[in-house]
């Protein structure tokens, strides 16, 4: 969506913004600087999603990484869409982390986003099927994947010699 903002001397200037709501939440500083922190040390798996959905490479849906909400951080946020992506480790499969997580789904639900979550073995070992597990909650599925090119010898029905 786009905003257009009074600026000086009568010009206009253009802001982007995925969420047209202002969020009732306040973020401490130092969620702001947890949050911050994440950002610099993702992991592997993170990283590996936050390649699939950044610069509206999926669907063009907008996704933030590692995003404060309320007292949580969140690993990717589509505000337009109330959409969360977490990707777990194992910590987050032991009783004291699951209740924690089921706490924080509840609080997040309250604010009205969904969460999907996936482990970071999930993502290492299938990460086109987590990221049309994602399109496919956005309401726009993926399509199939592009086919790789042919291999020598291959797709040469029909060719002129």
């Amino acid at each position: 969506m786009r905003e257009v903002l009074a600026g000086p001397k009568n010009s206009k200037t253009i802001a982007m913004t995925d969420h047209p709501e202002k969020p009732t939440w306040r973020v401490s500083n130092m969620v702001r600087g947890r949050a911050r922190a994440l950002r610099h040390d993702m992991t592997d798996a993170e990283r590996i999603i936050w390649y699939g959905l950044r610069a509206h490479r999926l669907h063009g849906a907008s996704f933030r990484r590692q995003t404060p909400i309320g007292p949580y951080v969140v690993d990717f946020v589509c505000h337009a869409e109330k959409l969360i992506i977490e990707v777990d480790g194992g910590q987050h499969f032991e009783a004291k982390q699951i209740a924690h997580d089921e706490r924080r789904r509840v609080y997040l639900a309250a604010q009205g986003y969904r969460v999907l979550r996936f482990s970071n073995l999930d993502v290492m070992k299938n990460k086109s099927g987590v990221l049309e597990a994602i399109a496919a909650v956005l309401g726009r599925p993926e399509g199939p994947l592009p086919n790789p090119p042919p291999q020598a010898g291959e797709g040469t029905e029909g060719r002129l010699r």
